[in-house]
């Protein structure tokens, strides 16, 4: 096959790789259209499991709304696509009328179904989501005050959170911003100090508040998260990201792989050093991206789907849904990067296992995941507190973007 030959293949390939996901975005978001809406509390319901049946009485998560707010919101903005707006709206109305704590400002960790507050606590990942949700939110609708909530909420986390003396953010505390001892995300984490999963997704909501607000401190601080990143939560020796941290950045997780978290770190560093336009933060953190995409790429089986994690006892022989959403966009952006067109296969491949695997061709949207016979985990949430349409929307727009689907 010459040349012209296989570019011609490789461009058809890309065609037909753009135009799936593009359905796909739309069947994840139907399904949330059609699912989620509690009509009689208002927002969402909090969960379905993993045969299809949904919990009314479940509740209500700061990170799945927020969630639902961005998803909604940048299929909107990406798509032009009017039937997603009255679920942005929605969200954003239940998000600022139940979820932000108007007495001591942040928002409250979860809701009972009634919409009162059920767990007080200042979570900074939950406060970092909540912040994405509403500047994506007003990137789609140009509302003032959803941005004017989001840097309210930056500077909450700056004032109480951020770490004067060795950079980096404190993970949680009290309703009134007092110290916590359990500062856990939920009962598999360490109680640390601090962790990546939190300065990864600050960082995250930092990039997209940026691009509506180029504010001076703001850019400081997200050239801070990417100095964190390349000091502290990149092993420069391994590739992989550490994931628990004293308060000095001593690592408390040796031997702890996150193979999702690997490679979703692999565009969203990028990305953060895109933004803020430093081409010296630019050209480290391209090398660095594509040093965790090396090692994320050590979780990827023959099938092409990608392992959760690698724990003190060995591999965790299942394969999540977002860490191969996440691997779609971070093994595409490792190709957009260095050129190799083995970044391209293993982007492809991740989607090609999704389709075969992950995606619920009966019920609709994505299974929790598979064990390492590929039967579907049914014994776990379909929609919940931690199972949102943020991964798998986010890949699909991300692959379309990249691939210059319009």
């Amino acid at each position: 096959m010459n040349n012209d030959e296989t570019n011609n293949e490789e461009m058809n390939n890309a065609v037909s790789y753009r135009k799936e996901v593009f359905n796909e975005l739309q069947s994840i978001l139907r399904y949330w259209m059609e699912r989620m809406p509690d009509d009689r509390q208002g927002g969402f319901f909090g969960r379905i499991d993993g045969q299809g049946r949904v919990d009314p009485e479940a509740p209500r998560g700061l990170v799945l709304n927020s969630r639902i707010l961005w998803s909604f919101s940048a299929a909107y903005r990406n798509t032009g696509d009017g039937l997603y707006l009255p679920m942005a709206r929605r969200a954003y109305e239940y998000l600022t009328t139940r979820h932000l704590d108007s007495e001591y400002g942040g928002a409250f960790w979860s809701l009972a179904p009634d919409g009162m507050p059920l767990e007080t606590r200042k979570q900074v990942y939950g406060l970092a989501f909540c912040l994405y949700g509403l500047s994506e939110y007003y990137a789609a609708t140009g509302e003032q005050a959803a941005l004017e909530a989001a840097i309210s909420l930056f500077r909450l986390i700056e004032q109480h959170s951020f770490d004067t003396e060795r950079k980096g953010y404190y993970e949680a505390f009290t309703r009134d911003w007092q110290s916590l001892d359990d500062l856990r995300l939920s009962e598999k984490d360490a109680n640390e100090q601090k962790t990546m999963n939190t300065h990864l997704h600050v960082l995250e909501a930092y990039t997209n508040l940026y691009h509506a607000w180029p504010d001076a401190l703001l850019q400081q601080r997200i050239k801070d998260l990417l100095e964190v990143f390349a000091l502290y939560i990149v092993d420069g020796s391994t590739g992989h990201l550490g994931l628990f941290f004293g308060e000095d950045w001593s690592v408390r997780s040796a031997g702890l792989v996150s193979y999702g978290h690997d490679i979703e770190a692999a565009w969203l560093l990028p990305e953060a050093a895109a933004v803020i336009g430093d081409r010296e933060w630019i050209g480290k953190i391209r090398l660095l991206a594509l040093k965790l995409a090396m090692a994320a790429a050590e979780g990827l089986d023959e099938d092409g789907g990608l392992w959760y994690e690698r724990g003190r006892k060995g591999l965790l022989r299942e394969k999540h849904w977002w860490p191969q959403a996440e691997a779609m966009v971070g093994f595409l952006h490792a190709w957009e990067v260095s050129g190799d067109a083995i970044w391209y296969q293993r982007s492809l491949a991740s989607w090609e296992f999704v389709k075969q695997y992950i995606r619920d061709p009966v019920g609709g949207e994505w299974y929790w995941g598979v064990g390492a016979d590929h039967s579907p985990m049914l014994g776990e949430d379909k929609a919940g507190f931690w199972k949102c349409p943020y991964h798998n929307s986010r890949a699909c727009l991300e692959v379309m973007r990249q691939l210059g689907c319009e």
